[in-house]
């Protein structure tokens, strides 16, 4: 199970461990064999199918949960160069070159990175880290000091975005329920012809593609930069499987800008390549702009479709109904991002919420960080069947035979040859009978 040019999955597997035995999880070597165990079954291609497997196995107290997630998210994320060798920025440490420890706060009033051995370690107080990071959680990010900015772009970066593989109409060589058959001839031909081994092919999978088009109109003005962050952090996360699109009065393509590495150079060129930047807010347009110019060339099929906006919009509702529901039907998921959505009691009273909820798959908030956190995890643990839409009812016996009697009497030609040989068994349903 090798991940790579960094040394072996089971390498990192002990000394993930070794991190969780530091935090006080009772984690032995029986359940290290047995993690290893149900890995080489379940294999490592899905984080979440690692993360559930380890978690179950080495976890046996409730107070140890939030300790484990946080120690996975950080272990397992993508380095962003190769000067260290370990990476704890998001426990509240800065980027060291030597050995570092976590755990509890040193007994006898210790002070904070002095270990009583006199080693050269440091030490992470995890009981201060994890309050601090839960309140930094549920502030809204209108409310953020720069101090806390910076704080939120780290756990941005520490994100883990998974949004599934889809299948593709190519096959390949597998264990599928279709024979291949020119495999088949190709392997039995030292047998004479006799079909004696027999080869199958499944369809290929393609990782999901991410979509956003994020709202920068003079209404999310407290919020736009700190969603860039979070575009740009999608973009780093997913190795550049996610199109961006930013609009206010028009739709602006911004994907070039954010393929920097430099966050806040990224973000810095979005705002001078957006000329609408903080204007005023048509959804509609920009939706019918996406539709009939950008869809075909960045919307693969299968792909989810993120819109972060509040929904004040100035434009006409009939044209974003009409917009939002084409795209709906050329995309997997459609998720909705208000930042309002987050308030108590909230209701969407906009009209431009109004118009496009009806074809919305899910509706969730992105006012702070745990917000973030919470869409992460719903991509991550997305369904591969497709979600109950209200845009297309199912086709009942009362939908049939209403569409019976407005039925228009067939059109028959004087010319023989020219009358279709083929009618429909619900033409002359709603005729009266005499």
């Amino acid at each position: 199970m090798a991940s790579g040019d960094s040394g072996h999955f089971l390498n990192n597997l002990l000394l993930f461990g070794r991190l969780l035995r530091r935090l006080g999880l009772d984690v032995h070597t029986g359940r290290m064999l047995d993690a290893i165990r149900v890995l080489e079954d379940i294999g490592i291609r899905r984080r979440m199918e690692v993360r559930s497997a380890l978690r179950t196995l080495m976890v046996h107290r409730r107070e140890d949960l939030p300790v484990f997630d946080e120690a996975f998210g950080v272990f397992w994320r993508q380095r962003k160069d190769r000067l260290s060798s370990l990476d704890l920025r998001s426990m509240g440490e800065q980027r060291r070159y030597r050995r570092i420890e976590a755990g509890p706060p040193p007994p006898n009033g210790a002070e904070r990175g002095q270990p009583e051995d006199g080693s050269a370690a440091d030490r992470i107080d995890l009981s201060r880290t994890f309050s601090a990071r839960e309140v930094l959680q549920k502030k809204d990010f209108t409310e953020f000091t720069s101090q806390e900015a910076r704080q939120a772009k780290l756990m941005l970066a520490s994100l883990q975005w998974d949004p599934g593989v889809r299948r593709t109409r190519r096959k390949e060589p597998g264990r599928g329920g279709e024979l291949d058959v020119r495999r088949t001839l190709q392997r039995n031909v030292k047998f004479g012809g006799e079909l004696l081994e027999l080869r199958r092919r499944r369809r290929k999978e393609k990782p999901r593609r991410l979509l956003v088009i994020c709202d920068v109109s003079g209404s999310m003005e407290s919020y736009t930069r700190m969603l860039l962050h979070f575009i740009h952090s999608l973009y780093a996360g997913l190795e550049s499987r996610v199109e961006a699109f930013l609009f206010a009065t028009r739709l602006t393509r911004v994907t070039k800008q954010l393929a920097q590495r430099n966050i806040d150079q990224a973000v810095d060129s979005v705002a001078k390549a957006v000329p609408d930047w903080s204007g005023g807010t048509r959804i509609g347009a920009a939706l019918k702009e996406f539709n009939f110019r950008w869809a075909r060339r960045t919307l693969s099929w299968g792909s989810i479709v993120l819109i972060v906006s509040d929904g004040w919009d100035r434009g006409e509702p009939e044209m974003l109904s009409a917009e939002i529901q084409r795209l709906q039907r050329s995309c997997r998921r459609l998720i909705w991002l208000n930042p309002l959505a987050g308030r108590e009691g909230y209701e969407a009273s906009t009209r431009g919420m109004q118009a496009a909820e009806p074809f919305i798959d899910d509706l969730l908030p992105v006012h702070n960080m745990a917000a973030l956190i919470d869409l992460a995890h719903h991509l991550n643990d997305l369904s591969d069947s497709w979600p109950v839409r209200r845009q297309m009812p199912p086709r009942g016996v009362e939908r049939e035979e209403a569409l019976a009697e407005t039925a228009p009497q067939q059109q028959r030609s004087w010319y023989g040859g020219a009358n279709p040989t083929f009618r429909h068994p619900l033409w002359g349903r709603g005729q009266q009978q005499n």
